[in-house]
C-alpha cells in the first residue's frame, strides 16, 4: 500500500514540477519576445525592459498565447508579419526552455 502512495506522490510532484517549468518557460519566452519586439520598436535599455515586462503581463489576460501575440502584433504593426511573430515565439520557447535547463544543471 505504501508503494502505491509513494508512486501517487511522485506522480503529483512531477506534474507540479512540469507545470511550474512550463509557466517559467512561457514567462521567459514572453520576456525574450518583448525584448525582440522592443528592438524593432527602437527601444533600448530600461525602455526595452519595461516593454518586455508589459509583454509578460499581457499573458495573464487569457489562457494560451493569443493574448501575447495580439499585444506584440498590435504594437509592432507593419514592422513584423503574423508569421514572423509566431515563428519568433516558437523559436524563443525553445531558447527559454534551454536556458531554464542550463540554470538547473
Amino acid at each position: 500500500m505504501t508503494s502505491m502512495k509513494d508512486r501517487e506522490n511522485a506522480f503529483e510532484a512531477k506534474f507540479a514540477n512540469d507545470a511550474e517549468m512550463q509557466f517559467k518557460a512561457e514567462a521567459r519566452r514572453n520576456r525574450l519576445l518583448g525584448l525582440w519586439a522592443a528592438e524593432l520598436l527602437g527601444k533600448d535599455g530600461e525602455d526595452a525592459n519595461a516593454y518586455a515586462r508589459e509583454v509578460v503581463k499581457s499573458d495573464f489576460s487569457e489562457p494560451g498565447d493569443e493574448d501575447v501575440f495580439r499585444k506584440v502584433k498590435g504594437d509592432l504593426g507593419d514592422r513584423a508579419t503574423e508569421e514572423e511573430i509566431r515563428t519568433k515565439m516558437a523559436a524563443l520557447m525553445v531558447t527559454a526552455k534551454a536556458q531554464l535547463v542550463d540554470e538547473v544543471e
